[in-house]
């Protein structure tokens, strides 16, 4: 893009983003939300508490104002790979995995493709 290209771009952008920073000011929901935050502020200030703390008493087991990602803890261990046994029918041949980094079981899923050479496996313990 040449320099004057972008330049035009950048401006035009400038003018939607002006536009619509215009349309949220008039926006009521956004001056109750300004209004809040303000009186929140100013609540906090004269407390002298911040917002770690704000949190931490609404949410105590937020840890050190950082989300949790997930509700449901792990205990560490990752769930054992069952094995599969894929049998080629085309020669007979057959191998069991319990991940799909195999070296002919890649070989077939580039030949055969991979929808029909997991058709070829069993489930095993």
């Amino acid at each position: 893009m040449s320099l004057i290209n972008e330049y035009r771009s950048t401006e035009e952008a400038i003018k939607e983003l002006q536009e619509r920073l215009k349309a949220l000011s008039k926006d009521d929901k956004l001056q109750k939300e300004l209004e809040f935050e303000g009186k929140l502020r100013t609540l906090m200030g004269e407390y002298q508490k911040s917002l770690r703390d704000i949190i931490a008493m609404l949410d105590p087991e937020a840890k050190s104002g950082k989300a949790t990602r997930g509700a449901v803890k792990t205990t560490g261990t990752k769930r054992a790979r069952k094995v599969k046994q894929y049998k080629n029918p085309h020669n007979g041949e057959v191998i069991e995995t319990k991940g799909g980094n195999h070296k002919t079981l890649k070989e077939w899923k580039a030949k055969w493709g991979g929808d029909v050479v997991e058709g070829w496996a069993t489930l095993l313990g």
